[in-house]
């Protein structure tokens, strides 16, 4: 499995599908703006519908699992967090040539972090962890496998792949020897023996919201599911600046090998990003660069 989902065919989504959309199953919502919400993600759209929604459309079909997924567990999951979650306001069907489910949500304030620029680093650490410990202590039965969360070694193919692929892109000016070294140390580190936990599984910057430099909500539950703990150390090194990043591990209690696998998913998944998305996805390539930097570049 490949810690990155490399993207099949796209269907074409814009502002008058949605107003269609919107118009033909909640009549109710049918005179409000429409408004795209601009996002580096690569699976769904987002729209701000009015003032107090939002309206979220997979662009791809493996992107419309998590409309499935969401609508199942996100009810479920929010009384059990400290963070505030997407809720689901209205279930839309196929329709006006558009072949997927898709959701209505309420709106969620906030920003996206930046790495580099947080104005609270480390009361943002304390609240990531404050997040990932809740999630962590969750006990709803009949939990999904998490997308990411099995074996560390069902990476090695495509990270391994990937870098010989960033050699090949010398103006990358990526260390491949020693991404190589990060990476194999964290296939010798033992593979989580307890139970799995449960895992937002995707927190990046992009499904986070912050205000005044606290998190105020976590969105996008696509991938979450039960698994390895080290899945939801991702914000250590794609967000995190050390200061932060150590208090992120202290309050999250993590082991060695725990965090050794962390970093080396986060590492994998910022390696087989890269290659792909350097030329069409700013975003995730800049965070992508960020993760390798700072991964290396530690002591």
């Amino acid at each position: 499995m490949s810690t990155v989902r490399i993207p099949d065919a796209r269907h074409p989504v814009d502002d008058d599908l949605v107003r269609r959309l919107v118009g033909g199953q909640f009549p109710q919502w049918a005179g409000l703006a429409v408004e795209r919400f601009p996002s580096g993600g690569t699976v769904n759209d987002v729209y701000r519908l009015g003032e107090a929604m939002a309206v979220r459309l997979p662009l791809r079909k493996g992107g419309a699992e998590d409309v499935s997924l969401e609508r199942e567990w996100l009810p479920r999951l929010a009384p059990c967090l400290p963070t505030p979650i997407p809720e689901v306001l209205g279930v839309g069907v196929p329709a006006e040539g558009y072949p997927w489910p898709w959701s209505v949500y309420a709106w969620l304030t906030g920003e996206h972090p930046e790495a580099g620029a947080l104005d609270e680093p480390v009361l943002l650490a304390g609240d990531l962890a404050a997040f990932v410990t809740a999630m962590r202590g969750i006990t709803l039965p009949g939990a999904p496998q998490a997308y990411r969360g099995g074996p560390l070694s069902s990476l090695d193919t495509g990270t391994r792949t990937a870098i010989e692929t960033l050699r090949g892109i010398p103006q990358e000016g990526i260390d491949c020897d020693a991404a190589l070294a990060v990476w194999e140390d964290a296939l010798r580190a033992p593979d989580w023996d307890g139970p799995p936990v449960w895992l937002h599984g995707d927190l990046m910057p992009g499904n986070l919201l912050v205000d005044g430099g606290r998190l105020t909500s976590v969105i996008d539950f696509g991938c979450t599911g039960v698994g390895d703990p080290a899945c939801d150390l991702f914000p250590a090194w794609n967000l995190l600046p050390r200061e932060g990043r150590e208090v992120f591990r202290e309050a999250l209690g993590v082991d060695d090998a725990t965090w050794i696998r962390g970093r080396g998913r986060t590492l994998s998944q910022a390696l087989i990003a890269l290659p792909h998305h350097r030329t069409t996805n700013p975003a995730m390539a800049r965070n992508a660069r960020h993760v390798i930097r700072t991964v290396l570049g530690e002591d």
